[in-house]
């Protein structure tokens, strides 16, 4: 139910293209100030939400509201939005200034009060001195700042940003995904951002939406969508993810133990999954880098002490990536920092996988 701290809302939204069923029964309440982010891959129905609130397209079912207003029938011009799209949508021959100053003009603000807005704005995304140029003489990362200029100077009750950092490389894209969340923050207005980037969601989000196939397939804070995901799909797509079939042979409130198919018994943390019981045939999930790698001579450390050996080794800078092949054929992936002892292919090795850190899906 919309409340004074819900800045948008959608009720059982449906939104077809004809016979395709683009958002199927989506509900979500987004709290005022929250930096909420739509995850998924392509096609998910990630950006024909966000393209639903900001009024280019409108649902088929369901109700939006954005501070407590119903929207459906709203053009978007008169919901107050910002919009930043993947591209910058810039105009070439405007100066930066004119840029900035567009919705406002739209809105009849008076010159004196749009020259003070522009200036505010250019200060927040830090970029004071360009006011006079044209959007051809600053660099991607400054144009996407003028983009986020122009979208938050009316002062919007949503800022909407359509995978804005795609379109620049990977190390301004780190710089600028920090950058945005601190204006973000500072002028603590309520932003829905869509992206298939899983580090971006994990870094900025107060609030993960991960969304499969048109529904919302969990919803969380960033460490609980990624600690404890709630199906195979979204512990797949977060991150580097191990899916461990077995038989359970016993169950306690504190741990379920795993028999797999090649002998070995692995500890699963218990208390989550409430039906589990002795004979169940399940899956369970491990974070690539909750493995721990030990010679293959060591002793089975606690938790697990499942043998393998290295398959294959791709060097990653900083981390090593390992796949191990098990005794009866399957393969996982561990993560492990090149600070502590590597390791080669065609190396046995043995895998302690605490129960904390191994679910049942």
């Amino acid at each position: 139910m919309q409340t004074s701290q819900t800045a948008v809302e959608l009720r059982n939204v449906t939104l077809a293209y004809g016979p395709f069923v683009a958002v199927k029964d989506v509900s979500l309440a987004i709290e005022k100030g929250a930096f909420v982010t739509l995850l998924g891959p392509s096609g998910c129905g990630k950006t024909t939400i966000l393209r639903s609130i900001a009024g280019l397209v409108n649902p088929t079912a369901g109700d939006i509201t954005i501070a407590g207003r119903r929207v459906n029938e709203v053009p978007i011009h008169q919901r107050n939005i910002g919009l930043v799209f993947q591209n910058y949508a810039l105009f070439p021959h405007k100066t930066v200034f004119d840029n900035i100053a567009f919705g406002l003009k739209y809105r009849s603000v008076a010159k004196s009060v749009i020259a003070e807005k522009v200036a505010r704005a250019l200060e927040m995304v830090r970029l004071p001195g360009v006011a006079k140029k044209l959007p051809s003489e600053l660099s991607g990362g400054q144009q996407q700042r003028i983009a986020l200029a122009r979208a938050i100077v009316i002062e919007p009750d949503v800022l909407l940003l359509d995978e804005p950092l795609s379109a620049l490389d990977a190390n301004l894209r780190e710089e600028m995904r920090t950058e945005l969340k601190l204006i973000q923050r500072q002028i603590g207005i309520t932003t829905i951002f869509v992206t298939h980037d899983q580090g971006e969601a994990l870094a900025m989000s107060d609030l993960v939406v991960v969304m499969n196939a048109g529904r919302i397939e969990q919803q969380g804070a960033p460490s609980e969508v990624y600690e404890h995901p709630g199906s195979e799909f979204v512990a797949s797509f977060l991150g580097n993810a191990n899916f461990i079939d077995g038989t359970v042979l016993s169950v306690t409130p504190a741990e379920i133990l795993l028999q797999l198919t090649g002998g070995a018994t692995l500890a699963v943390r218990g208390g989550a999954v409430r039906s589990v019981k002795a004979g169940d045939k399940v899956r369970a999930v491990v974070r690539a880098e909750k493995i721990a790698l030990m010679p293959g001579s060591a002793a089975p450390a606690n938790g697990s002490g499942l043998a393998g050996w290295i398959a294959d080794v791709d060097y990653l800078g900083a981390l090593a990536r390992y796949d191990i092949e098990l005794a009866d054929g399957q393969r996982l992936r561990a993560l492990s920092s090149l600070r502590e002892r590597a390791h080669v292919a065609g190396e046995a090795v043995r895998l302690a996988i605490a129960p904390e850190h191994c679910r049942i899906l």
